[in-house]
């Protein structure tokens, strides 16, 4: 009989179907009679011991979680160095977990958050104390290695082909008269896989978007232009797509917003977008619009993918499975088996293969020219975003989304001072 707390926390940028991993996880323990506590605000809120005790939530409410957006515990950007380096707030975190019988820790997140559960497990391990860990995936930018494709992801690349399609028909009706090129901004700072998946909105050579911008590959400002207006000259209007993280052949980004870094150390970047459009503008005197979807192309949950909200859920179950039988330092990852039909399973790998590794596009993915998206790309995506999950409406055509009451636990530490 398992015995002792599982701890759940959120990690880094929410997706529109975390909360449904969050809602398994808890589901899946309540079923073993394990209880889950939840730390507040991601990594934060373990080392405040701001922890809040899920059971107190219905059921109803931990069930409508799984078509809730954003993250319902509340998440951070905030990376723990090595264990060196951080040493301090590690061993916080172990007293916080010895202060509630912390046994289990899911860990919700990207690659800084399986770098972090890895470290934890050896921290927990050094000073005997029997804790398992398990890093749990998820990310919009499908960039985590060994899994084939990350919860988040399809829902988030569903959300952009669509996009993509109707503003292409929005754009075709205009222009003759009015706007020649739309550029579309997509999130993806080393990884184009977002960018990628707008290539889904159109079949044929003529149709949009007609040119992808990926991080992958160096971005010539004279080629593209080139491109840009040759395919106005052929179709009438051009449609681009470019995602956030493309850089100069020196390295540059091309949208570095000069603000320094964020808190994991990433260049903070802003506006690439509207940056192409005025120098679209300027060059080739084109009429130009362009659109940053920014944080809705990962909160867009009535637009979610069935596929990838299944593979939310199974990650949850999964990580909860894998923890009460002792799999100590593991992911659940997915793994597909089969293209057509579309088939997969969860498997576990081990957090040392997943921890700090990028999974870029391939480069069979990318068109030979470097604007577009292979076959073998169409393959890979499409049954991602395959699918419709949609949230019940209420009658005043809203989304119902639920508010969990949150309620915290007694601390019994004194207060965390960083």
């Amino acid at each position: 009989m398992a015995s002792g707390t599982l701890l759940y926390a959120q990690s880094g940028g929410v997706t529109a179907v975390i909360n449904a991993t969050a809602s398994a996880v808890i589901q899946t323990a309540r079923g073993r009679k394990i209880k889950v506590l939840a730390a507040r605000n991601g990594i934060l809120g373990a080392l405040r011991e701001d922890l809040i005790d899920t059971s107190k939530e219905s059921l109803a409410a931990i069930r409508a979680l799984a078509h809730t957006p954003g993250g319902a515990f509340g998440s951070c950007r905030v990376k723990l160095k090595s264990l060196e380096q951080d040493r301090p707030k590690y061993e916080r975190l172990l007293e916080v977990f010895r202060a509630h019988d912390v046994r289990y820790f899911l860990y919700n997140g990207g690659n800084d958050s399986a770098d972090t559960a890895l470290k934890v497990s050896q921290l927990a391990r050094e000073f005997g104390y029997p804790l398992t860990c398990v890093g749990v995936p998820k990310t919009v930018d499908n960039d985590l290695a060994v899994t084939d494709c990350c919860p988040g992801f399809g829902s988030a690349a569903k959300y952009t082909a669509v996009s993509v399609r109707e503003c292409a028909l929005d754009v075709a009706a205009m222009a003759d008269t009015s706007t020649k090129v739309f550029v579309y901004e997509a999130m993806g700072r080393h990884a184009g896989w977002l960018a990628a998946a707008a290539g889904l909105a159109g079949q044929g050579p003529d149709d949009a978007p007609h040119l992808i911008l990926f991080p992958e590959r160096p971005y010539d400002e004279a080629d593209f232009f080139a491109k840009v207006k040759a395919t106005v000259e052929r179709v009438g209007y051009c449609v681009v797509v470019a995602s956030e993280g493309i850089q100069t052949p020196d390295g540059r980004f091309v949208a570095d917003a000069g603000g320094g870094k964020d808190s994991f150390g990433h260049t903070q970047l802003g506006g690439v977008a509207s940056h192409l459009a005025g120098r679209v503008k300027d060059v080739l005197g084109y009429k130009v619009h362009w659109t940053l979807p920014d944080y809705l192309q990962r909160s867009a949950r009535h637009l979610a993918s069935k596929t990838d909200l299944a593979q939310a859920e199974a990650v949850g179950k999964a990580a909860v499975e894998f923890a009460l039988k002792g799999m100590n330092a593991v992911m659940p990852v997915i793994v597909r088996t089969s293209d057509a039909p579309y088939r997969w399973k969860i498997e576990a790998a081990p957090l040392t293969k997943v921890a700090n590794h990028e999974k870029k596009m391939p480069a069979g993915f990318i068109r030979k020219d470097g604007y577009g998206i292979t076959d073998g790309a169409r393959r890979y995506l499409e049954p991602l975003i395959r699918g419709e999950a949609p949230p019940p409406y209420g009658r005043d055509g809203i989304p119902k989304y639920v508010t969990l009451k949150n309620l915290p636990v007694r601390k019994a530490l004194d207060a965390w001072t960083d």
